[in-house]
Order: C-alpha cells, then sequence, then structure tokens
C-alpha cells in the first residue's frame, strides 16, 4: 500500500465536507472529493499493473508528480522489482527511464539521485554512472554535495580508471581540501607518487592544515621525506634537497632522520659521493649524541654495502687491477671512519657545550702522538672557552698546555703560556692562584730558585687598586693578594730559600691581611722556635689566638701551651696558670678535657698538689657527661698517689652522686672494695646498702653476688639476712613500678576502645570501673602471694634463704680470718671447746609499734 497525505490548505479549508469515492477495480485508488470538485488523493493500493495505475493517477491528479514520497516509494518498488533480473535485461532501461522522469521533478532531492547513481553502479555502467554524478553535482546545491562526495569516492575507486579517480578526487578537494591526506593515500596506491609528493608538500607547507588521522606537521614532513628519499626516479616536480634542508631548520629536534634521509635519496638515485659528502656535513653538524649515532650508523651501513656490492660485482666479472684498487680505497675509507669515531664524538660534544673543559681534556688524549693536533686544540680551547661559562676548571687548560711544552723541552714557550695565564680573568681567584702555584712549581722543577722566588713574590704584591677576596666585580687580578695558597707556598719557599727575616716579613704580612689558618699560625710558631725565637714564637701564637674563636682556636692553644711548659716549666708558673686560665675561659666541654690534663699535669710537676686537686675536681664537672666517668678515675688514681686512698672517699662519694647509674655502680663497687682493703667492713657495707637502691635484681646480678661474696667472707646470719632483705625490697620496688605501669596501660588500653569484651571474655555486661576494680583485685592477690611469710618467729621481711641456709652460709670459711693458734697447757689438742647453749627468746610486741599478728 502506497500513502501519501492530503495538503494542510485543503484539511483546514474543508474538515467536514470531504467524502470517499470509488474508481475502477484494478487501479482502486480511494480519494476524496469536495463540494468545489478539487480531488485530493490519499491511498493508493498497488493493483497488477503499476504503469497503468501511476499513469491513471497522473491523470486522474496530475499535481502529484511533486510528492516526494510518492516519488521515493515507487521508485524504490521498480527497483525491486528488476532485483533479480540480468542486468542486461531491458527492464532496467524502464527504471532507469523512471528515474529520469522523476529528476525532471525531484531533482533538488539527494535521496533520489543517491539511489539512481547506485542502481546504476550496480548495472556497472560506468560513464553513465559518472555522468550521473555530475548532473547531481550540478542539480543541488552545494550544500547537499558532502552528501554525493562519498559515494562518488567510492564509485571511482572501484575500477582502475586512474586518471578519472584523479581529476574527480581534484576536484573534490576544491570543496573539502581538509582530506587531502585520502587523496594522498590514493596517490600512493596507484602510484603516482609525484604528484602525491607535491600534495603532501602542500599540506606540510599549509600551517592551518589540521590532520582528521591525528598526525602533527612532524609526522606528515616526515612522511615527505620518506617518499621522495625512497622514490628518487618518480618524485621530479619537487626539489628534493631544498625540502630536506628546510626541515633541518624547521625541525632541529629530528635533524639525525632528516639527514639520513638527504643521504638515502642521492644514494638511491645513485650520487654516492654526494652522499658521502651528506654524510660528512651531517656528522660535523649535528649537535646531539643521538642524532650523531643515528647518522654514523648509517654513514657505517652504507660504505659497508659499498664494499659489499664492489666485492660481489669483482667476483661476478673477474677482478682486474683497478678494482682491486678501489675496494682497497673503500676498506681504507671505512677503516678510517670507524677510527674517527671517538673524536667526531667529542666533536659533538664540544658542539653542544663548546665550555666543556673536561672534554677538552679528552680531545687533547685522542690526539695524542700528534703534537701539531695538540697545540691546535689547546690553542682552540683557550680561545673558546669562557671562565664564567665554562664546566669545570678553566685554568686546568692552561697548566695543561703549559705542562704539554716543558716536557717536549720548551721552557720558553712554557713560560709564555704561564705568562698569558696570569692575564686571564678567570671565575674564581683559586683559579689564578693555582696559575701562579704550577708556575712557580715548574721553576722549582728546573732548579731556577731565585726565578720560582720572583714569580711567587710577584703574585704576592700588592696591586694598585686593592679589592677584598670575594668582592666579584673586580677582576681576580686585583684580589689574588689575599690567596692563601699562594701565600703558604710563598712561605715554604721562604723557608727552604730566603733568609729568616725575609720568611718571617712573610708570615707577619699573612697575619697582617688576616688570611692566616691556624695551620700557618702553628708553622710560624715552629719557625722561630727552630731559630731560638721563643719568645717570638709564643707572640705569633697569641696573635693567632686572637684571629680565632672556639673551636678553631683548639689547636693552637694546644700547641702554644705544650711549647710553653716544655719551655719553661716551672719558672714562669704564674704566667703558665694565666695562659691555662685563659685557654679554660669560654672553653667548650668538647675540648676541655686536654687543657685539664696539661694545667693538672703542670701543677703536678711544678705546682701545689692541692691545685692539681683542684683542677682535677674543676675538670670533672666542664668535660662532656660521656668523659666524666674516665676523668673522674683519673682524679681518684692522682689523689691516691698524691694523699693516699684515704682522701679518695670524698671523690668517690661525688662521683656517685653525679654519674649515671651504669658508672655510679662501678664507682661504688670499687669505693667498697677500697674500703675492704682498708679493713672498714662497715663502710663497705653501708655502701653496698646505698648502691643496692639502684640495681634492679633482674638486670644486675654481678652486684648482688658481689654483695653476697662480701658478706659471706666478712659477715655474720643478721647480716646475710639484711642483704637479702634489702634485695627483696629493691625487687618489690621495681616490681611494684611495672605493675603501676601495666595498670596504667590496662587504664589507656579501656578508654581507647570503649569495650571490655576483649580484656573480660564472656562479661559484656561489665562496665569499666567493675573491671578495673577485678584487675586491682587481681593484683592485690599478687602482691598477697609475693608478702613474706613468717617461718620460726622470725619478724624480718622473708628471704629466700631458710634459717638453717643461713646457718650454712655464716659455717662457711672466711678467708680473711686470722688464725690465731692459742697454746694453752691445761688443753690437749685433741680436746674440742664446750658448745655454747645459746637461749632463744621472743621479742616482746611493744618493740614492734603494735603491729597486726600474721
Amino acid at each position: 500500500m502506497i500513502c501519501f497525505l492530503v495538503s494542510s490548505e485543503s484539511r483546514q479549508e474543508y474538515p467536514q465536507q470531504m467524502e470517499p469515492l470509488a474508481v475502477p477495480v484494478d487501479v482502486s485508488l480511494v480519494y476524496f472529493r469536495s463540494k468545489a470538485d478539487h480531488p485530493t488523493p490519499l491511498v493508493m493500493r498497488a493493483g497488477s499493473n503499476m504503469a497503468k495505475s501511476f499513469t491513471l493517477m497522473l491523470t486522474v491528479a496530475p499535481f502529484v508528480f511533486c510528492s516526494y514520497k510518492l516519488w521515493y516509494n515507487y521508485l524504490k518498488q521498480r527497483r525491486k522489482q528488476v532485483k533479480s533480473k540480468c542486468v542486461t535485461d531491458p527492464s532496467y532501461e524502464e527504471v532507469n527511464n523512471c528515474h529520469e522522469r522523476a529528476l525532471v521533478f525531484m531533482h533538488k532531492m539527494p535521496r533520489i539521485w543517491l539511489d539512481y547513481c547506485q542502481f546504476l553502479m550496480d548495472q556497472c555502467r560506468i560513464t553513465r554512472t559518472r555522468r550521473t554524478f555530475d548532473r547531481a553535482l550540478r542539480a543541488l546545491p552545494i550544500t547537499q554535495h558532502h552528501r554525493i562526495w562519498p559515494l562518488y569516492l567510492k564509485f571511482v575507486r572501484l575500477y582502475p580508471l586512474p586518471e578519472t579517480a584523479v581529476r574527480v578526487y581534484r576536484r573534490y578537494l576544491k570543496l573539502s581540501p581538509e582530506n587531502a591526506e585520502e587523496y594522498i593515500e590514493y596517490l600512493r596506491s596507484i602510484d603516482r607518487l609525484d604528484e602525491a609528493a607535491v600534495r603532501l608538500a602542500a599540506v606540510v607547507n599549509d600551517e592551518r592544515f589540521i590532520s582528521k588521522e591525528g598526525k602533527s606537521n612532524y609526522q606528515l614532513w616526515h612522511e615527505l621525506c620518506d617518499l621522495i628519499s625512497q622514490n628518487p626516479d618518480k618524485v621530479k616536480s619537487l626539489n628534493v634537497g631544498a625540502i630536506i634542508r628546510g626541515g633541518l631548520t624547521r625541525f632541529t629536534d629530528q635533524l639525525g632522520k632528516l639527514w639520513c634521509s638527504l643521504a638515502d635519496y642521492y644514494i638511491r638515485s645513485g650520487h654516492f659521493e654526494k652522499a658521502r659528502d651528506v654524510y660528512e656535513e651531517a656528522i660535523q653538524t649535528v649537535m646531539t649524541v643521538r642524532d650523531f649515532t643515528q647518522v654514523f650508523d648509517s654513514y657505517a651501513q652504507f660504505e659497508e654495502s659499498m664494499i659489499a656490492a664492489k666485492m660481489e660485482t669483482s667476483s661476478e666479472m673477474g677482478r682486474e687491477e683497478e678494482d682491486d684498487v678501489d675496494l682497497e680505497l673503500r676498506l681504507a675509507r671505512f677503516e678510517q671512519l670507524i677510527t674517527r669515531r671517538p673524536l667526531l664524538l667529542n666533536s659533538v660534544l664540544l658542539r653542544q657545550n663548546p665550555h666543556n673543559v673536561h672534554e677538552w681534556h679528552k680531545r687533547v688524549k685522542l690526539y695524542e702522538g700528534k703534537p701539531r693536533e695538540i697545540i691546535n686544540t689547546y690553542t682552540e680551547a683557550v680561545q673558546t672557552v669562557d671562565p664564567f661559562k665554562a664546566t669545570g676548571k678553566t685554568h686546568t687548560l692552561w697548566v695543561s698546555f703549559a705542562k704539554f711544552y716543558e716536557v717536549n723541552g720548551q721552557i720558553e714557550d712554557a713560560r709564555t703560556i704561564f705568562e698569558k695565564a696570569t692575564k686571564v680573568n678567570f671565575k674564581q681567584v683559586d683559579e689564578l692562584a693555582s696559575v701562579w702555584c704550577e708556575y712557580g712549581e715548574m721553576e722549582l722543577r728546573h732548579e731556577n730558585y731565585d726565578q720560582a722566588l720572583r714569580i711567587l713574590r710577584k703574585a704576592t704584591a700588592i696591586p694598585a687598586k686593592k679589592a677584598e677576596y670575594f668582592d666579584s666585580s673586580e677582576p681576580v687580578q686585583n684580589r689574588v693578594y689575599k690567596s692563601l695558597k699562594v701565600w703558604s707556598m710563598l712561605a715554604d719557599l721562604e723557608e727552604s730559600l730566603g733568609t729568616f727575616k725575609s720568611t718571617k716579613a712573610v708570615y707577619d704580612r699573612i697575619l697582617d691581611l688576616r688570611i692566616a689558618t691556624p695551620q700557618i699560625i702553628i708553622n710560624y710558631g715552629l719557625f722561630l722556635e727552630e731559630h731560638s725565637y721563643f719568645e717570638e714564637s709564643f707572640k705569633a701564637y697569641e696573635r693567632g689566638i686572637s684571629l680565632f674563636k672556639w673551636p678553631n682556636v683548639y689547636d693552637i692553644w694546644n700547641t702554644y701551651l705544650t711549647k710553653f711548659t716544655d719551655r719553661y716549666g716551672g719558672k714562669k708558673l704564674e704566667r703558665a696558670r694565666d695562659l691555662f686560665e685563659q685557654a679554660l675561659d669560654g672553653c667548650p666541654q668538647k675540648y676541655a678535657k686536654t687543657i685539664y690534663l696539661l694545667y693538672a699535669k703542670l701543677e703536678e710537676e711544678y705546682g701545689l698538689a692541692r691545685h692539681a686537686m683542684a683542677v682535677y675536681e674543676r675538670a670533672t664537672q666542664a668535660v662532656q657527661p660521656s668523659e666524666q666517668y674516665d676523668m673522674y678515675n683519673i682524679y681518684i688514681k692522682r689523689a691516691a698517689e698524691i694523699y693516699g686512698v684515704t682522701h679518695t672517699r670524698s671523690i668517690y662519694e661525688k662521683a656517685i652522686e653525679v654519674l649515671t647509674d651504669e658508672h655510679a655502680r662501678e664507682m661504688c663497687l670499687r669505693f667498697a672494695d677500697m674500703e675492704c682493703k682498708l679493713g672498714e667492713i662497715d663502710r663497705a657495707r653501708a655502701i653496698y646498702s646505698y648502691c643496692s637502691q639502684m640495681c634492679d635484681p633482674r638486670t644486675t646480678a654481678t652486684f648482688w653476688q658481689t654483695w653476697k661474696e662480701f658478706e659471706i667472707r666478712h659477715g655474720n646470719e643478721d647480716t646475710i639476712r639484711e642483704m637479702l632483705r634489702i634485695k627483696r625490697s629493691v625487687q618489690a620496688t621495681y616490681n611494684t613500678q611495672v605493675n603501676f605501669m601495666a595498670s596504667q596501660m590496662l587504664k589507656v588500653y579501656s578508654n581507647a576502645t570503649g569495650t571490655v569484651s576483649d580484656l573480660a571474655p564472656g562479661q559484656s555486661g561489665m562496665d569499666d570501673m567493675k573491671l578495673l576494680e577485678q584487675r586491682a583485685e587481681q593484683l592485690a592477690a599478687e602482691a598477697e602471694r609475693d608478702q613474706p611469710q613468717a617461718k620460726e618467729k622470725i619478724l624480718f621481711v622473708r628471704s629466700d634463704a631458710s634459717r638453717s641456709e643461713l646457718a650454712e652460709l655464716s659455717k662457711q670459711a672466711n678467708p680473711d680470718e686470722i688464725d690465731i693458734d692459742l697454746d694453752d697447757g691445761d688443753e690437749s689438742e685433741d680436746n674440742e671447746p664446750d658448745e655454747v647453749q645459746l637461749e632463744q627468746k621472743s621479742v616482746p610486741s611493744a618493740v614492734f609499734g603494735g603491729l597486726k599478728d600474721d
């Protein structure tokens, strides 16, 4: 069924007066007639003869020729009828005529044109199809052309008609120049590379062109270079050399590929010498190692292929003398290329950074054995490198250049180089100072001592315009007179070659310029001491002390005090004491120990013992905490040697108060041992008792074992019991601390979690306070179990040993006991002393203050 609409005007004008009217059956045309007798067809049912129906319909309503939907469905039905027939059937031509008649009225409808063109393409009518496409483009407005061109281009690509396709594409690009890549790809597929290269060059030169395939301008340029370089015999319309060289200036980050493309173009063209010139030019101009590697590898591969081709040609045609010479020439050229690679690579790095001093030194090494090239390299280097832009020390080039002449025996030329180097405006003063020092060392190597002195005196001469050492606005020549390196070398030369006055003048000048170091001061003092100018040397030390502060002055003070003590001993004791007091004034703890020991040694040897002890006592407080233990050991040792052992008790007591627990325990053990040796058992026991407060039985078992052995030797049952009571008390103290920490951790943990299910499984209903109460009860129960239980009516803290064990301990032999044999004439040797019966008596409860019975 074919449907078409009534016009909107008819519907609005006659909405109610329209009624159906029947027509003959073969057409079955149903339409509405209005009172004004204006027929408006609505529906047509297709009968057996579509052509007659259409003719009758046109007879009845001739204005339906303008109905697009009628024509579209009608043509679609006609194409469907002939679809299964052969393209040579006459019915195809009838359908074609129908399309032509339709286009008389529907020539502005692109869908009709597309269907017609596709129908003709299916019939393989090439010329008629092409002409129909052209008619469509002429008939349709330009805004509709984009619907025709895709099918048109598809049609021209179906058949091997390149000329037709090219002409069509050229017309298409006038409308859509942005699709030039498609045309270029088609030209490459049909091997029309010359026009493809021209089109691609136009695209590359068009800055407004945007690739639909997402290619960058460089990618398009690279495609152009590959196209023209690989097909030199087919691309005739472009100047390949100019195009690629233009790319060299445009794409500086891809020079390697572009140079290789240009060389490849000449190789494929058969211009081998020109290709070789391109390679040489490339390796002499590229700026990066990557580009150099690409060009060099391509160059080497080209030379290898030339050798292989020559060998293959000679083997096929037979060798001749000229061929051998040519082959040898090519082999020599290839070998020279491989040999030149390090030098060429160095040239690339120097082009990249001509102020790289290290690369200039490497270049000199590459020319080893070639003096002329070395001289030229050094000359170029010192002329090229800018000291303010240099990477590395610029003066090393001048020094190496001069040493090269020196090694070859040309001393005058070396002096000339050094003289020129001293006039160079280096970036730092140290570089010019190094040049002067190297200049002087060269003269020393050739035993020109006076010349070396003159050179260094010239270097240290005060310039016409003085400048500060770090004033970068002034040239280094005006600042080198303050270089310590030059002055130090001059001082060494004056000591070796000059006189005492000249050397002293140099050192004094260094001090006046305030550029001396502690080592210079010490050297000056030692120099004066060697010439027996002791007071002058002490003055030099004092001048150095006034120049420096702690900790730099430490070495000067140490040397000064040692030399003064060795020189005068006790002759100038008050002056020596004053020097030591000056040294200790403001002395950091780190350096105080050495000076205090020197001070104490002076007092011991030449002063008073009490002064020495006072120095030692001051030292124990002035040194670092980590050195106090050693200082106290020295103090105790010297006090014992001078005053005796008993004088060390106060020192021990003070040390135990000041030192850390670890060192205090050691002091207590030594103190107790000393009292033991003196027979002061009670003092030793008191010391052990005091020390026990800082000895956890779990970590200091050595201390408790030592005390136990002491009590075994010198104590009795009561003292041993007291020791065990103290041990138990100390252990309980440390346990209480641990339990307190554990309870605090439990509290923090319970507050952090907010639940008790993890701490008390199965008691989720219990609150935190109840949990803590239970934990406190557990701790109390544990403490009660640890409480000592009264046994055998001994009202002391229970010890680990029972009464029987204590009795056994008291019966052990005392190694310090004095065995006194009493000879009694009334008693025989076999008689034994009578046992003494001891009576035990209970202690009244009032003694214990009314404690509750256990």
